[in-house]
This record gives C-alpha cells, structure tokens and sequence, in this order.
C-alpha cells in the first residue's frame, strides 16, 4: 500500500521527528536510545515507525553505508506551518485571531513570549 507523501505526522512520528531536527541525522538505534529516555519502545517499533515515515515523504534514509541513517524530508519550521495551517482550516474556519485567542488563553504565557509575540506581530504590521 503506497501511502499519501502529504500525510500529516502522528504524535509518535513528531516525537521522532523533534529528535531529528535537535541531534541531527541519526541510526534507528541513536532516535530510540532518545525516545526510551520518556518512554519505553522497542527498537522494532520505532524502525517500523520510521520506514513508515520514509514511505509518507517525512524522513530520507541514506543507505550509502552499512547503518541507515535518518533524517527529515522537511524543516521543523515548514511542519510547523503545515500543522498550524491544518488547525486553523479545520479548527477555527481559517481565523488566525481564534486561533491566537485560544492559543493565548490556553496556559499562562511568559513576558518573553509576550514580547516576542509584539515584536512579531510588529512585524506584520510593518509589511
């Protein structure tokens, strides 16, 4: 079964994901060694998850040697956009205030994410 190269990542699949963009390309071995620090999974699982993420478009696995090695098929920023945009088509009629709204008053922000926030949105305004 040949799987959609636009498929969303699960939680498992960011979890792994996150491991990849703050260490680097890695073995199947080195990402679960990082995963079992929170929770316990098998090395299987976590191979199989990540032939799936290859077979979705999410990771690209170097061959070339001995030891297959992982990494990201996209940026930490573009997924981020990709999820951002799915939530706010499907969970707030594509209103970017609702989402900020919620997102905001969703638990308690720190002044610096205050300020980074202004400055942003600084930004925008500016353009």
């Amino acid at each position: 079964m040949t799987r959609s190269r636009n498929s969303r990542p699960t939680n498992r699949e960011l979890t792994i994901l996150r491991i990849l963009w703050d260490n680097g390309p890695s073995t199947v071995r080195r990402v679960n060694e990082v995963m079992n620090k929170d929770e316990n999974i098998g090395y299987t699982t976590t191979l199989k998850l990540m032939q799936i993420m290859t077979e979705k478009g999410l990771l690209r696995r170097d061959d070339s040697q001995f030891k297959h090695v992982y990494k990201p098929a996209l940026t930490e920023e573009k997924a981020h956009k990709q999820l951002v945009g799915d939530l706010l088509d499907k969970a707030f009629s594509g209103s970017a205030e609702k989402l900020v709204m919620r997102a905001l008053s969703a638990k308690k922000v720190s002044p610096k994410e205050i300020a980074g926030i202004r400055k942003m949105l600084d930004e925008f305004k500016g353009e």
